[in-house]
């Protein structure tokens, strides 16, 4: 990439040239001002050197713009064999001609003191070692060196004031270092005035711990970051935490995940929890905080999904060995490349830099989920309030990428079990309380979701059962003596299936008497129905002979009535044949 792509021009016209340092472009709005000094300052230790070898190995490796090292106290050896540890080939770039570095050793036999002194013979060399090999960056370490036997306030002025001058003629974007001065940036006082830009590095102790800060006094014509922030050194150079303010503009995902757990998934909903949310799981010692975190931590890797685990009790091994008795193996997604657990002390950084590792680890690592166990051991690497920025920070960083967190915080015995030593409570999503239940001299584990923010939860308390098998969530029996868990459950649950077994004795018990009257009845309804059939039989006769007789009455009556009629009709044949006879 040419150096005119590598500048860009801002809102305010001020062509910039990136540093390639992560995190430093963005608190810079771009990179360094191009074709302009920098001035880096700082006491001793703090990076001011590697900072300005990093700015030139990226500018000839990333945006192929060769770069030429001026050293006022090392030599090339010296040099070379110090930034070999951060991966920089400097032989190798010297090969190529991307990068020159020259050793100006200054003494009083080379400089004298006079009125017609300058620095014309650094010009030369400075414009020869440019002009070799097409520089377009320029780094100068130190000026107190080079200034070193300069007394004449006036003339170091007027010469500090032609060395910029004459870079900025030459149209290279330069770094110079200087050490800072007693109640000043710098010990002359002066440089900070003629730069165009001011990196102020820090590198402080507090409560015994060290902490690197970075910031932008100034930088003219631009709009910069103002506040301090943390930096790193590591094997893989300088990294800039840019993140100093909380964010509440990063996008809400309606995305569920599950937990692993589903009595924990129907507590949440039914569905687990929303992707990218904070969830702060809080609980006395020994309550099931790591236990849950690794459930969650399991379930994550069996979708495929990485999982970033920063532990600072336990180590990596002891984690793994601890999981492993509840049916859980962490080695599986070790070996997959799944699971990174980052260990360390509290003490090991400042609270500002376990959030430059922690994003360092994030951008390297690219998980979806990232477990903090327990966030309250960071109390001893600074205040309270440090902690809840901290945390705060990265909640907030972790939204933006669209990261679901899980935080696990200590409770202290004798105090209430919804409070946590960061105050973070109010700031996450989801907040899970695991309690301890102490019930006819046992202690047993309860869990209950707090809040939830964005859907429906269970307000129960719900006993956590760490088996083989993992974690089991059982419904607590609540009862006259309040909840009880444990061996009072169990027998509180023999009790009542005693008492069940006793309820069904006597329901069989009425089902058979019900049964033996039911047969009783249906007998009687038998025998008055046979009874009814009898005496409806002995009707039916009845009225069976009752009609025969009417009708042999009727059939008497008839032949009666005909025989009559019969001795009617002869009587009146023989009057007649009488009659006729006389």
């Amino acid at each position: 990439m040419s150096a005119k792509h590598a500048a860009r021009e801002d809102h305010a016209g001020i062509a910039k040239a990136k540093s390639g340092i992560p995190g430093l472009d963005e608190i810079t709005g771009g990179g360094l001002p191009q074709g302009r000094p920098t001035l880096i300052c700082g006491a001793a230790g703090c990076g001011k050197t590697l900072l300005a070898m990093e700015f030139l190995v990226r500018g000839a490796t990333v945006y192929n713009e060769p770069g030429v090292f001026i050293a006022f106290e090392e030599t090339e050896r010296e040099l070379t064999e110090n930034v070999r540890s951060l991966g920089f080939d400097l032989e190798k770039l010297k090969r190529q001609k991307k990068l020159m570095i020259d050793h100006v050793v200054v003494d009083r036999s080379e400089i004298a003191e006079t009125g017609e002194y300058d620095l014309d013979g650094l010009f030369i060399r400075l414009a020869d070692a440019i002009d070799t090999i097409g520089a377009r960056r320029v780094v100068l370490d130190t000026l107190e060196t080079l200034f070193s036997g300069f007394e004449n306030q006036a003339i170091l002025r007027s010469e500090l004031q032609r060395l910029f001058r004459w870079l900025k003629d030459r149209g290279v974007t330069s770094v110079i270092t200087a050490e800072r001065g007693d109640g000043s940036l710098t010990r002359q006082g002066l440089e900070e005035y003629v730069s165009d830009c001011v990196i102020l590095l820090d590198h402080r102790v507090n409560e015994q711990t060290a902490t690197r800060r970075i910031r932008i006094v100034k930088y003219r014509g631009t709009v910069h970051g103002t506040n301090e922030y943390p930096f790193l050194i590591d094997e893989d150079g300088i990294e800039v935490v840019p993140i100093t303010s909380v964010g509440l503009d990063h996008p809400a995902s309606a995305e569920r995940v599950s937990t692993g757990i589903p009595d924990l998934d129907h507590m949440l909903g039914g569905e687990g929890l929303y992707r990218g949310s904070t969830v702060l799981v809080s609980g006395t010692a020994g309550a099931g905080k790591s236990t849950l975190a690794a459930s969650l931590t399991d379930a994550s890797c069996r979708r495929g999904e990485r999982v970033l685990y920063f532990a600072f009790e336990e180590s990596p091994q002891q984690i793994a060995r601890n999981m492993k008795t509840i049916g859980i193996n962490l080695a599986q997604w070790t070996r997959k490349d799944l699971f990174r657990c980052v260990a360390a002390r509290p003490t090991l950084h400042g609270l500002e830099s376990h959030l430059a590792v922690i994003h360092k680890h994030i951008r390297d690592f690219k998980p979806r989920l990232v477990v903090i166990d327990p966030i309250t051991n960071l109390v001893v690497a600074g205040e309270r309030t440090d902690v809840q920025a901290m945390l705060t920070r990265l909640i907030d960083h972790l939204k933006m990428l669209k990261i679901t967190a899980l935080m696990t915080s200590l409770t202290t015995g004798g105090r209430a079990q919804e409070a946590t030593d960061t105050g973070l409570s109010s700031l996450v999503d989801t907040w899970m309380v695991l309690r301890d239940i102490e019930l006819n001299g046992e202690r047993n584990r309860g869990l209950y979701v707090l809040k939830s923010r964005g859907m429906p939860h269970s307000n129960q308390i719900r006993e956590f059962l760490v088996t083989s098998r993992g974690i089991r969530l059982i419904d607590a029996y609540i009862g006259p003596e309040g909840v009880l868990t444990g061996s009072a459950r169990l027998a509180q649950e023999e009790r009542e299936t005693a008492a069940r077994l006793e309820r069904n004795k006597e329901t069989l018990r009425k089902e058979r008497t019900i049964q033996q009257k039911k047969l009783a009845v249906e007998a009687r309804i038998a025998a008055l129905r046979k009874e009814l059939e009898v005496e409806l039989s002995e009707l039916h006769l009845e009225i069976g002979t009752d009609q025969e007789r009417e009708e042999r009455l009727v059939a008497g009556r008839q032949a009666m009535s005909r025989s009559r009629h019969a001795s009617i009709q002869s009587s009146q044949r023989s009057v007649g044949q009488h009659r006729l006879k006389e």
